[in-house]
């Protein structure tokens, strides 16, 4: 398993509103761990360190250790509750690690072979229904990204589940069906008008006013 990042908390010792409002206020971001039938801790982080921690994609996929008073609990961030109008990160869900309990995560699907695929090298325009994929594996076994390789390819290929090979004790949530991730389409041609269909169209415009005048000539030679 790769190194276990550490990140430093206080602990929170008031309960409710008032005192959420008072850590932001100080910079502080109010979190919670919570999980394995043991009562929630309640801590609060620095604003500046969790919002770097954001910048990582794989921030929910990967295990940290919180450290807390000196005790350090490993944990895998669920939940980030931020601020409707400035974004800012309001509050943080931390699981607790248990290596015997499987849970549910999205994993990042990334695609190779692209100078590969016949089809998009002959301008076919790759389709990605899924940009992630939700597994269930324990929290240590998350994989960081699922690869897909498209060496091969042509217009028309559907990418479906079973191309991708998962590492063991791994599995998606989905299983009753192989689910498509995306496919190769051919690329869109823009359909222009054909030549001289605009301009019979203005001779008919033509016509019909020619039509109208001499109607009208008509008309007043009758009135003479």
């Amino acid at each position: 398993m790769a190194v276990v990042e550490t990140v430093p908390a206080s602990p929170r010792d008031g309960v409710g509103k008032g005192s959420a409002r008072q850590a932001r206020r100080d910079g502080q971001v109010p979190a919670v761990i919570y999980g394995n039938k043991e009562e929630p801790v309640l801590l609060t982080l620095e604003r500046r360190v969790l919002i770097k921690e954001l910048d990582n994609p794989q921030f929910f996929i990967q295990l940290i250790d919180v450290e807390v008073d000196g005790a350090k609990h490993r944990v895998l961030p669920r939940d980030v509750q931020f601020h409707p109008v400035s974004d800012t990160p309001m509050h943080v869900d931390f699981l607790r690690f248990d290596p015997k309990r499987k849970i549910s995560a999205n994993v990042p699907v990334v695609f190779e072979g692209e100078d590969e695929s016949p089809g998009l090298k002959s301008g076919g325009v790759l389709n990605i229904v899924r940009y992630e994929v939700e597994v269930l594996c324990t929290a240590d076994n998350i994989p960081l990204e699922l690869i897909l390789q498209l060496a091969g390819l042509d217009v028309g290929d559907s990418m479906h589940a079973s191309a991708v090979t998962l590492p063991t004790g791994v599995e998606f949530a989905i299983t009753d069906r192989d689910f498509t991730i995306a496919t190769i389409a051919a690329p869109t041609i823009a359909v222009e008008p054909a030549a001289g269909e605009e301009g019979e169209e203005g001779e008919e415009g033509e016509g019909a006013e020619a039509t109208g005048d001499s109607a009208e000539d008509g008309g007043d030679g009758d009135k003479g």
